[in-house]
């Protein structure tokens, strides 16, 4: 596998994971018994805890690249390459 196509693999797994890890935890004005915030919709979500997430998903991604790595270099498939 050449580095630009194990870095490709990483950043689709990465985007789909932080697409998955997006909703956790995540609680609207309109839930919480807070104020709305003036200019925002009562769906906007109080605390994102976006660089949170953006961490979960970098490990999640890193984890899951790493069984992939090794599938593909160990040939866990059995499907030779050559």
């Amino acid at each position: 596998m050449s580095i630009v196509t194990g870095l490709l693999v990483y950043l689709v797994l990465w985007w789909l994971i932080f697409f998955m890890v997006l909703p956790w935890g995540v609680q609207s004005q309109e839930e919480s018994n807070e104020d709305v915030v003036p200019g925002t919709p009562e769906s906007a979500p109080i605390k994102p805890m976006i660089w949170r997430k953006v961490a979960a998903t970098s490990v999640i991604a890193a984890l899951l690249w790493g069984v992939f790595y090794l599938a593909i270099t160990l040939d866990w498939s059995g499907i030779s390459n050559g």
